[in-house]
This record gives C-alpha cells, sequence and structure tokens, in this order.
C-alpha cells in the first residue's frame, strides 16, 4: 500500500477506536439486543423515507416507497424493542399513512382510510421477512450479507462488488460442486483444467480465490486441499477485490466466503436420490428442528453418499461425507452452534494430463478419446480424508455491545499415487501409440486451527451512526509434505491407443522433490467503522498482520528456514443509499499474501506479495423487490511477483487486472428467474521475464457471458411443470504466461438446460415431491479448456443428472 495511506490510516483508526468506545456505554441505538427478531431503536423524528429506509434495511424488509405520499411528512420517534414490521409501525403513526402487505411479502404505503385510529406501539412478528447474513435467503435473491465485512449488512450497502449464490440458486442446477456453482457468476472463471473429481479450478479476476467457510479459512496446501461439499452449504458469497483488512492475508482477485446449513427452529426433513452419467448414483440429506420444545437446543444433520465413476475410464469418483451441526440457545442473548464435518473421498487423476499431440496437434495415432486413462487404475489411487470441528458463538453484552467467536480445527490427509504422459516436445506419441509417462507418489497431512474474536457495536454520535468492529483472530497450520517423482524410462510407457493395465512399478527410480514440515502461525488485528449519515455509507477499515512460517526440509539433512512477515492493510468505501434504490459506490483495498516457496537459505526468502484496487461501481435493488442488478468497474495490481530468469528469482514482478463485470439476478415474473453476467478482465504482466513482459495472464479469458432462466408453472395444465435453460460463453485464453501457440485455446459457447416437475401440486399424496433432470453442455460441444504449452485438458463433457427429491 502507498506509505502516506498507511501513515494516514494506522493512526486514524486507533484514534477511532479509542476516542469512540468512551461514550459507548450511552450512546442511542440504532439496531442491538435482539431477542428473536427483534431489536431495540431509538430514532428521533426525521423525514419519513429517510426513516422507513433505515429500518426496512436493517431488518431486511423488501419496502416500496411512493414519493409522493412520504414527502413533507416526518416520522414519529421509534423507541423500544420491536421486529422491523413492528418498527416501521412505529415510525408511521400520525402520518396518515399505514403498512400494506402483498401477496410476495413485500411491503408498501398507502393512505390510511378515514376515522382509521393511529397504530399502537406493538411489535408485530415479522420472522418470515428477516433475512440473516448467517442464515436462509428466500428465492434467488440474497438481501444481506458479512462477505467483506463480518457484519450482517445489506449487499447494496457494502462498497464492494460481490454476488450471492443461495440455496435455492444452488438446488435449481443441480450443482455437484464449486465449479458448477459459480459458472454463472460475473468475473469468475469455473473449471479451468476441465473435470478433475481432485479439485475446483476457479479463478476470481485472475486470481485464486481464498475459501472461507463459516467466516474461518480452511486450510491450503498442496494436494491435500479440502473439497468443500455444495449440498452442505447454505449460500455462497463471492467477493471480489482485495479483502485482506479484514481477514488476513487473501489474495487480490478475491475470496469465496461460504455459510454452512445450520440448525432451525423449524422441522423440515429431505432426501434426495440421483442417477446420471458415468454411472453417478448418489443420495443427499438433510435433516433440521427442535429437539425440546421450548426450541433451546436445535439441531441439523445433512450429508452426501456418492458412488459414481468419472469422465475419464476407471476412475471412481466416491465420497462420504456426513455434516452434523447443534444450536444451544443458552438465553435470549447467547448461542452456540457446534458445527462439523467429515468426510472422505476415494478418485483419481480425472482430469488427465494429456500431451499436445492428439489433442492440440496431430499425431501420427490420431487423436486421444476424452475417456481414455493413460496412467494405471492398478497403481493409481487419491484417498483424502478430511474433517473439521469447530462452533459459532454469539453474545449480546448490552444495547451497543456484542460478541462473536468463531473456532474451527480441520485436518486433512492425503495419499495419492499418480501417473501423467511425459511431455518434454511435441513428438512425444510414437506411431503405433507408445508414450513415456512420469510418475509420482504424496503423502501429505494439513492440522489448522484458527479463531476469529470480533466485538460489534452499534451507537450513533450525534448524527452519525455506526457499526464498530474490533476484532483479533489466530491462526495455526501444521504441513507434513512429501512428493517422491519417477522419470522415464525406469517408469514402464503407456500407449494411447490400448493403454497397458496391472504394470509392475516397484523398480521404479524415485527422487524426492519435496519433502518437508511447515508450521505457520499468522496473528491479525482490525478494525473497522461503517458510518451512515442519512443515505452516506462510509466504510472505513485497517489491519495489522504478522506471520511466522518455519520450514524443516527433511531432504536436506533437516536444514531449517525461517520467515517473519508483518503487513498493514486498508480499506475505504464510500456509497449513497438513493431512495428509488439505486446505490453508486467508490472503494479502495489492499491485499497481501505470503509468497510460497521458502528457500532453505533465509536470504532467499521472499516478501509478502502485495496487492490494491480501486473500484466504482453501482448497485441497484429496485423499491419493493428482491431484484439485483450490479456494475462495477476496477484496476487491480499486485506487486513483489516472483520472476525466474536463468537460475536467478527475483521479486520484481507485477501484474496487473482491469475490467467491467455487469450481473443481474431477477425475478422477472412469479414464474420466471433469471440470473445473466457479463466480465471482461484484461490482464496484462507490467514487469516480468522478458519472455512474458507485456503478456496475458494464464488461463484468464478476456470475455465471458453468462445468462441462467427457469419458467415455472403455478396454475393451470402444467401446474408445477418447469422448465431451465442456460449459455456460458468462455473467450480464448493462453495457458501459460508466455503466450505461445502451444499454449492458446480458442473461444467456446455451451449450453446447460434442466426440467422439474413438482409432483404434489397435482397429487396431495405426493406433496414435497419433486422430480428433475438437469444437463450440462447439454450439446456435448467438443473443446479444450486449456493447454499450459505442455499438457493440454479437455473441456467438461456432457453430463445428465436425474432426481428425485423428497421434502417432509
Amino acid at each position: 500500500m502507498s506509505r502516506a495511506f498507511e501513515n494516514f490510516l494506522r493512526p486514524s483508526l486507533l484514534a477511532v477506536a479509542i476516542a469512540l468506545t468512551a461514550p459507548l456505554a450511552s450512546s442511542p441505538l440504532i439496531a442491538a439486543e435482539q431477542s428473536g427478531n427483534l431489536r431495540s431503536y431509538n430514532l428521533p423524528a426525521a423525514p419519513l423515507s429517510t426513516t422507513l429506509n433505515q429500518i426496512a434495511s436493517q431488518a431486511g424488509i423488501a419496502l416500496a416507497l411512493d414519493p409522493s405520499l412520504a414527502s413533507g411528512r416526518t416520522s414519529a420517534p421509534v423507541s423500544g424493542q420491536y421486529d422491523g414490521v413492528g418498527a416501521l409501525q412505529a415510525a408511521l403513526r400520525g402520518t396518515g399513512l399505514q403498512l400494506q402487505q402483498s401477496s410476495a411479502g413485500t411491503y408498501s404505503l398507502v393512505a390510511a382510510p378515514e376515522g382509521t385510529l393511529a397504530l399502537p406501539e406493538t411489535s408485530v412478528n415479522a420472522r418470515s421477512d428477516y433475512e440473516s447474513a448467517w442464515g436462509p435467503a428466500t428465492g434467488f435473491t440474497a438481501t444481506r450479507t458479512a462477505a467483506g465485512t463480518k457484519t450482517d449488512t445489506p449487499i447494496v450497502e457494502v462498497p464492494r462488488s460481490m454476488s450471492v449464490i443461495t440455496r435455492e440458486q444452488l438446488d435449481d442446477r443441480q450443482v455437484l460442486n464449486l465449479n458448477d456453482a459459480l459458472r454463472y457468476t460475473a468475473g469468475v472463471q469455473s473449471s479451468g483444467y476441465g473435470s478433475d473429481t481432485r479439485a475446483d479450478w476457479l479463478r476470481v479476476r485472475g486470481f485464486d480465490p481464498t475459501q472461507f467457510l463459516d467466516g474461518l479459512p480452511l486450510p491450503k496446501g498442496s494436494f491435500a486441499n479440502p473439497k468443500v461439499e455444495p449440498w452442505n452449504l447454505e449460500r455462497i458469497a463471492v467477493l471480489r477485490g482485495p479483502a485482506s483488512s479484514v481477514y488476513g492475508q487473501t489474495p487480490p482477485g478475491g475470496m469465496l466466503d461460504m455459510v454452512s446449513r445450520r440448525p432451525q427452529a423449524e422441522s423440515a426433513h429431505q432426501i434426495e436420490a440421483q442417477v446420471g452419467s458415468n454411472n453417478h448414483r448418489q443420495i443427499n440429506f438433510d435433516s433440521t428442528g427442535k429437539i425440546d420444545d421450548q426450541g433451546q437446543f436445535l439441531y441439523r444433520v445433512s450429508g452426501v453418499v456418492r458412488d459414481s465413476g468419472a469422465p475419464t475410464d476407471h476412475v471412481p469418483d466416491k465420497r462420504y461425507n456426513l455434516a452434523p451441526s447443534l444450536t444451544w440457545n443458552m438465553d435470549e442473548d447467547t448461542s452456540l452452534t457446534f458445527i462439523t464435518q467429515f468426510t472422505r473421498d476415494d478418485t483419481g487423476i480425472s482430469g488427465q494430463f494429456l500431451p499436445l499431440q492428439g489433442t492440440k496437434l496431430g499425431s501420427p495415432a490420431g487423436d486421444i478419446s476424452h475417456h481414455k486413462n493413460l496412467g494405471d487404475p492398478d497403481w493409481e489411487f487419491y484417498d483424502r480424508t478430511y474433517y473439521a470441528l469447530g462452533y459459532a458463538f454469539e453474545h449480546r453484552l448490552n444495547d451497543v455491545w456484542q460478541f462473536r467467536q468463531n473456532l474451527r480445527y480441520t485436518k486433512s490427509d492425503l495419499s495419492f499415487q499418480g501417473i501423467n504422459v511425459a511431455t518434454m516436445n511435441n513428438d512425444t506419441i510414437q506411431p503405433d501409440g507408445t508414450v513415456p509417462r512420469e510418475t509420482g507418489i504424496v503423502n501429505e497431512d494439513i492440522s489448522q486451527f484458527a479463531v476469529d474474536n470480533n466485538f460489534q457495536a452499534d451507537f450513533q454520535t450525534g448524527a452519525l451512526s455506526h457499526t464498530l468492529l474490533i476484532g483479533l483472530d489466530h491462526q495455526r497450520s501444521n504441513t507434513n509434505y512429501r512428493w517422491d517423482y519417477g522419470l522415464s524410462p525406469s517408469v514402464p510407457p503407456g500407449n494411447v491407443i490400448n493403454p497397458p493395465y496391472g504394470q509392475d512399478f516397484s523398480k521404479v527410480d524415485y527422487f524426492t522433490m519435496y519433502d518437508y514440515g511447515q508450521k505457520i502461525r499468522q496473528t491479525g488485528f482490525y478494525v473497522q467503522d461503517q458510518i451512515a449519515l442519512d443515505n452516506w455509507r462510509l466504510t472505513l477499515g485497517g489491519r495489522e498482520d504478522w506471520v511466522h512460517t518455519g520450514t524443516t526440509f527433511h531432504n536436506q539433512n533437516d536444514a531449517t528456514s525461517t520467515e517473519r512477515d508483518k503487513a498493514f492493510t486498508g480499506n475505504v468505501g464510500l456509497s449513497y443509499v438513493f431512495d428509488n434504490g439505486v446505490t453508486p459506490y467508490v472503494s479502495y483495498t489492499e491485499s497481501f499474501q505470503p509468497t510460497t516457496g521458502a528457500a532453505v537459505a533465509s536470504t532467499d526468502s521472499f516478501k509478502p506479495t502485495e496487492g490494491r484496487q480501486y473500484e466504482v461501481g453501482i448497485k441497484y435493488q429496485p423499491v419493493g423487490s428482491k431484484n439485483l442488478y450490479t456494475a462495477a468497474v476496477y484496476d487491480l495490481r499486485q506487486d513483489n511477483v516472483k520472476v525466474t530468469e536463468g537460475n536467478i528469482t527475483q521479486q520484481v514482478g507485477q501484474l496487473q487486472v482491469r475490467g467491467l463485470e455487469l450481473e443481474a439476478t431477477t425475478q422477472v415474473t412469479e414464474n420466471l428467474k433469471l440470473i445473466g453476467s457479463y466480465s471482461y478482465t484484461d490482464t496484462e504482466i507490467l514487469k516480468g521475464a522478458a519472455n512474458e513482459q507485456g503478456n496475458r495472464m494464464a488461463l484468464i479469458p478476456r470475455n465471458q457471458a453468462t445468462l441462467w432462466a427457469d419458467y415455472t408453472w403455478h396454475s393451470g395444465l402444467l401446474d408445477g411443470f418447469g422448465v431451465g435453460g442456460g449459455v456460458r460463453y468462455v473467450g480464448d485464453n493462453y495457458g501459460n504466461t508466455t503466450n505461445t501457440d502451444l499454449g492458446y485455446v480458442g473461444s467456446y459457447t455451451v449450453y446447460d438446460a434442466s426440467v422439474h416437475y413438482d409432483l404434489g401440486r397435482k397429487v396431495s399424496t405426493l406433496k414435497g415431491m419433486t422430480v428433475a433432470v438437469e444437463a450440462k453442455n447439454l450439446f456435448n460441444k467438443d473443446y479444450l479448456a486449456n493447454c499450459d504449452g505442455y499438457w493440454c485438458y479437455y473441456g467438461d463433457e456432457r453430463n445428465v443428472v436425474a432426481s428425485v427429491n423428497y421434502k417432509f
């Protein structure tokens, strides 16, 4: 970050924290103590539209305001505990207006009939209208999020570009992994290496996103990274751009902020059975409700059992997943939710490392089949076990302060043996189909402890409303990693026409590429203030991080390397919430990320990379609707990028990404839902190796466009029947930073489709039962997802999944 900005922001934030905490105990309250969905209000008389919009925004209520009705009117003071609707009614006392609720659950203002008595101060239960940033959303569009702020904030008021994929979106598109979940999201490049049952290959604004689950980072290693099960998620937020000022070490492109399904008081159960392509068979289940009559204890159990093949012959795709959770509502101010998970994966290399010959280039043996396994299923395996134990704790201390603590311990163990074609030139394949091969044996385990503590205060200082966040988080991770590699000619050769299986690999000569143990300790202190003045919203935040990395290299006589890094990152954002639902914003954000690849000599250690971004955008949520339209333009850079020329590696690299993103999530009519996006991403290596400078970054298409629509009948002969369809265009890209012809792949367009039928709409005895069929790449488009100059990777083929879902 710039030295001037750091010098200004660091002492300013400290001053804010010290100066503002003194009057908190006696400051008036905007939105504080909650009991269920009750909030404490102490709002003075003010322009009616301002007060109503403020209450509706905080409570997550869709309110349509007719300017001609509200103009010139002053709200009544609102003091006491109310739910959202109750607070709105209190503000309307004496105005001659009243609330009117539509069949869709939205509210509008109408003139009260003559002679109607003013409404008394009552608290009306509006539980169904309130959405929490950590809970379920109704429909395709979420209205609130904690992504980027760690506070429960309306999405339109966050001065950042983001998308939230709701549970309904995940269900409607039969999502099986994160690649599926994010295919229709602006700024995201999905399935960069085609189908891979081991991992999700994603880019956000040009960089690998850090994955957060329930407010805490997931462990990050080389191969043993957990692959998130989307069935267990309530929502996925994609926050685009740097986020280190709140979350610590993250890349400049963005992050995923995922929320697990959590226990609910209302009893709900469902089970789903799936069959599909590649002998896919899967059962999903979910159950939640009260344990005791008072609802002090709530439970939830969800999980997945999958026994499937993969697009590549003889590669399994098996998963056993169980995610139980328990909420203990200790009292009206305190709750504790235990969130656990166990996942076992049995799979292999479904995304084959295919030679250039037979894919991008011609081959004397012809084209290589999409399904051909060029390894050896009798020798290969990929076995990963992941479990997590954690909790989310919340306690309201008083009318101003509340405390949250998220804590989790995770463990991921991997045993992996794999084979790939050895390709160091373009004439790898012999006329009879013979190819040289390489082998790898990987053993990796990662254990991580992460905790995030923060205090939130909601208060006023004069005309300013504050949501102040002060937090301290800590991470400890231990990694043991060994990778042994075997090269030709000691590795038995393969054949792209008739692959030989059951060969003897016991005589392969291996050399150890990596064998180390690494311990990382990170501590971060952050302060953030979200300030409201009438329709203005200002977010100001900063964070100091300390990172200690110790590495022992077992293959180098237990030599050790120690790195100590620290970084300060800040952010500032300003937006204006117009009464008609339009919210323009501008923001500046920063990131840092410790550089991977520790060297034995401490003098060879690298500084963290640093990123910064300028962004201007606009969000539009029409009054009275949950439709959301967003547009953003941005300019981000990353410095201290490693550049290697010859045998010399230096941190002189600089990357730039500039772009435009458009996105719409709409409920066009009661029957029609639409999601559309367009992304223009211009990447450039500003400083780098001589053969890279001025080139595009790898794997990032300049242009992407998507559209998904779902139409469901709610009456008539087709009552309960629905159809969905989608189109995805991905522009050309290079799989290498040298931008050679061998790393180039062209653009492609694929189509998706679905049909679904709610059987209970016609037959009462089948209430809760839905059948569906969903197809990805409907017309089986043949394309290359990526070529990196040495290997190529086929894009996802057609995949059809049929399901029966029963909710009760």
